[in-house]
């Protein structure tokens, strides 16, 4: 199918699902079929990408004479082939990556109180995204802060297409409003950070019960009768890095301690992967830098109801319909200009 037809689809789909009426059974095939068009949108996005990448290698070898630019221009083409060879098992987004689930993880940056509620707008934001898509979500970490936002979020998102979908959306988000408590109506700007990690890298990741040190507490926050009558939270540090990752949503200690090692696996996974691409000189910024204002990939302008991703320099308008989980025209937008 062409993306026309994988797109025209999906919108059906997605406002079939989006019914209160509709039969559970009808309801469970939509959701089904759902993602099945989201996985061929995720590999026909990545054979586009890499045409793309194949065309700009060609037209350096046709036009260019300085050697070091040819040669890197063979070696995307070597890559290339390689990719085609193997099924595509080294690119971005392969027919194997795109089963991943992923971990997603918000924080508030820059703005105090104000940075915290937008990050559980981001997290709503994402939930919801989710729930379009028939991913199934797992909140693995959440501490809410006083005002009803979030110091902290971890989410395993899982399905088709969920790592490739959201991968592009780790960075730092950045918001403009008035806040509520702003009497004068003067605007503030805020922060977020988002990382997005592949779930599926931490699988054969092995970690000696040396190298942790690993604590129960109790837990912290909104929770009911089930907060604070017993130590159920865990923390773990991993003594070489300096990692803490920290559990408490679940209601038992165990439960508590498999999240906390699915996530600090995660991370380490993550880390060993940016390490390897360091070696090799393909080393990125790091997902989520400082979580400064100047580092942001994405402005939520609200006196403008307008948000903006800084990467393609491309604004969309109605900025409630994209926090209510909307994305994927941006995320397709960001994804079809990636190199």
């Amino acid at each position: 199918m062409k993306r026309d037809d994988l797109n025209a689809e999906s919108e059906t789909l997605l406002a079939k699902l989006a019914s209160p009426s509709i039969p559970p059974d009808e309801r469970a095939n939509a959701a089904r079929r759902l993602k099945e068009l989201q996985t061929e949108l995720v590999l026909l996005q990545q054979e586009e990408v890499r045409e793309k990448r194949r065309r700009e290698a060609e037209a350096v070898l046709a036009d260019e004479t300085d050697k070091e630019l040819r040669a890197l221009a063979e070696e995307e083409l070597k890559n290339l082939s390689q990719e085609a060879t193997s099924g595509g098992t080294n690119s971005a987004i392969s027919s194997k990556t795109a089963k991943e689930a992923a971990i997603l993880e918000i924080r508030p940056g820059t703005g105090g109180d104000e940075a915290a509620l937008f990050a559980a707008d981001l997290g709503r934001m994402y939930v919801r995204f989710a729930e379009r898509h028939g991913f199934k979500l797992t909140v693995l970490d959440e501490t809410s802060s006083d005002l009803g936002g979030l110091k902290s979020l971890v989410l395993a998102v899982a399905g088709p297409g969920a790592y490739q979908l959201l991968q592009r959306e780790a960075g730092v988000h950045r918001v403009q409003r008035i806040p509520e408590t702003e009497k004068s109506g003067r605007i503030h700007t805020s922060t977020a950070t988002v990382a997005v990690l592949p779930k599926a890298a931490a699988r054969d990741m092995q970690i000696p019960i040396s190298e942790l040190r690993i604590d129960t507490m109790r837990a912290s926050g909104p929770g009911g009768q089930f907060v604070n009558r017993r130590e159920s939270a865990v923390r773990i540090l991993h003594i070489p890095t300096g990692i803490i990752v920290v559990s408490q949503t679940a209601r038992n200690q165990k439960a508590n301690r498999d999240q906390a090692m699915e996530i600090l696996l995660t991370k380490l996974a993550a880390r060993k992967h940016a390490e390897e691409k360091e070696k090799t000189g393909a080393a990125r910024k790091a997902q989520i830098g400082t979580g400064e204002r100047s580092e942001k990939i994405r402005t939520y302008n609200f006196p403008q109801d307008r948000v903006t991703d800084h990467r393609i320099g491309k604004s969309w308008h109605h900025i409630q319909n994209i926090l209510d989980g909307n994305l994927d025209a941006l995320i397709e937008s960001v994804t079809t200009n990636a190199s």
